[in-house]
């Protein structure tokens, strides 16, 4: 029963698999690595290394290994937090369905098509073995990888997804548990000690995973058991003074600073004259209207992780500020679209957005009250883990040398908040489901932000183009934006030295082709542009809802 004739599982099956979406994804997906190959594949009579065929086996890996670390949560982190939005989880707990079933056939279903596209790279990967230096076993090893990274990552996001009311909240908790744990996999089954990465990836991951596993079946199976979130029907809104009552770790206080930046206390009187409705009920009731638990929990894991990050890559490596500068524009990436993602859609899901458009309010103001409101959240929460960056330049003389970096660095980390909120509205202002919308977020995200630096690696490897039209590529990623910016030793000690012509070849970097522009200076001057056009489209969209609901009323 718990696998074969599984109502849930052929049910999820059913809807997820017959979907336009499904196959839609499926044939781009096949269709990309089709395309890298045959760009990869070599010429008539021309030889390829050992070499390049493992880069290429590599990328393979690495860029399925992250997909998986990324599509896993889109799929699990809504199978019981949908319930619960879609009011029918207290019938599935009330059903004959043992909780096993019910996590099984949620947890199958959703990874069932994730392994499917990691299947149908598997005969392009049979071609690139025919390029030679790759072994059998290095792919059978690369698919195990990626076989229990999906359980493990699904079963992680699935038990998320037990313990909050929201798939928003769920999604991003679930990115920042598995993030680092992708992050430490890779770095352990890529290392060049090939003794090493066979033990890691055939000893170690095993045992661990399955011990993983275990573990989050029992939380999970004991939670659907005894469910303590039933019979909520009229209490979505959560107490908070009742809920500090019993926090553990981080607790916020609407009253103190910084606390009250991104949470304001609730109002107890009459808004002034002149004061938007929607900004007001944004940043005092809505965002937290769910409680605080999403909020704190990402507070501490990103504030944990940030300390052995800012002591390795800063204190101890001084010309390695820039990889810190990447946890904290990962952290807005994965921290941005939930906050803009769902400001519309949330709307519509509540049956709320006729009466919204219907009121005095003119469209422009709710959606700048929307904007507004998603980017302040999202700005103070990544500019808190800036305080490490701060400290190394006050207390590191190579970097307080060099105090122009950081105000370059702050620039890029408030941009890329600015981008992830106002691309977050738009797929809001464009989508029906906050599931949609923030699934649709996060790949247009890692198309921009990532994909450039991915095209870059891999573009290097062959050496088709000059360095200077590679970089120029990337202008749309923060990540190449915050390495464009010279931190090396030797650029720190000429500079340092007060060697002028020295410091003049040392401060030399890369200019894109046409525009004589570092990449930190073209993306800083892109995407306030960018921004512009991107509300612009939102307000389009919106002001036609806005048109239907004048029309139909």
């Amino acid at each position: 029963m718990i696998f074969r004739d599984n109502p849930v599982l052929i049910r999820e099956l059913l809807v997820n698999l017959r979907s336009n979406r499904a196959f839609t994804l499926q044939f781009l997906y096949v269709t990309f690595l089709g395309v890298v190959v045959y760009f990869a594949w070599p010429n008539e009579g021309k030889l390829v290394s050992a070499d390049l065929a493992q880069r290429l086996f590599n990328m393979f890996f690495l860029g399925q290994f992250f997909l998986v670390a990324l599509v896993a949560p889109s799929f699990a982190a809504g199978s019981i937090t949908g319930e619960k939005e879609r009011k029918t989880y207290e019938m599935l707990l009330a059903s004959p369905l043992h909780p096993t079933s019910i996590l099984v056939g949620k947890l199958l279903s959703s990874l069932t098509y994730l392994v499917l596209l990691i299947l149908s790279s598997l005969p392009l990967v049979i071609i690139c073995f025919l390029l030679g230096g790759i072994l059998l076993s290095e792919i059978a090893r690369a698919y195990l990888i990626l076989i229990l990274a999906a359980g493990t990552f699904g079963l992680l996001s699935l038990a998320c997804s037990s313990y909050f009311n929201r798939t928003s909240s769920a999604l991003v908790v679930s990115y920042l548990v598995i993030l680092p744990l992708a992050v430490i996999c890779v770095v352990l089954t890529q290392t060049r000690e090939v003794v090493l990465r066979d033990f890691v990836s055939i000893a170690v991951l095993p045992p661990w995973c399955l011990t993983i596993w275990s573990v989050v079946i029992l939380l999970v199976n004991r939670r659907l058991l005894r469910p303590p979130d039933v019979g909520s029907e009229g209490k979505e809104v959560v107490d908070e003074e009742q809920e500090m009552k019993y926090a553990i770790g981080v607790v916020i206080d609407r009253d103190l600073f910084p606390d009250k930046l991104f949470a304001p206390a609730k109002r107890t009187d009459l808004m002034p004259d002149g004061t938007n409705p929607v900004l007001d009920k944004e940043l005092r009731s809505e965002i937290f209207s769910q409680g605080t638990l999403m909020l704190r929990v990402v507070i501490q894991v990103s504030m944990l992780l940030s300390i052995p990050l800012m002591a390795f890559l800063l204190f101890l490596k001084p010309e390695n500020a820039g990889y810190y500068v990447s946890y904290v524009i990962t952290f807005n990436l994965l921290v941005g679209p939930v906050f803009s993602a769902g400001s519309i859609t949330q709307e519509r899901e509540r049956q709320t957005l006729q009466l919204l458009l219907t009121t005095l309010l003119t469209p422009g103001k709710i959606v700048f009250a929307k904007l507004l409101a998603a980017l302040r959240v999202s700005t103070v929460l990544t500019f808190l883990l800036t305080e490490q960056l701060l400290l190394a330049y006050l207390l590191i003389p190579e970097l307080r040398d060099r105090v122009w970096t950081l105000g370059v660095f702050l620039l890029i980390i408030a941009t890329t908040c600015l981008a992830t909120s106002t691309i977050g509205l738009l797929c809001s202002a464009l989508s029906r489901k906050t599931s949609v919308a923030m699934v649709v977020t996060y790949m247009v995200l890692l198309i921009l932000f990532v994909g450039p630096v991915g095209v870059r690696k891999y573009l290097e490897g062959f050496g088709a183009m000059s360095y200077e039209k590679i970089e120029a590529l990337t202008i749309t990623s923060p990540y190449s934006a915050a390495f464009s910016i010279p931190m090396k030793p030797s650029q720190l000690s000429v500079i340092s030295a007060g060697d002028a012509l020295a410091a003049e070849q040392a401060m030399k970097v890369t200019l894109i082709p046409g525009l004589g522009l570092p990449v930190w200076a073209v993306f800083l001057l892109l995407y306030p542009i960018l921004a512009v056009i991107l509300y612009g489209a939102t307000y389009l969209a919106f002001r036609i809802r806005w048109w239907k609901a004048g029309e139909g009323g």
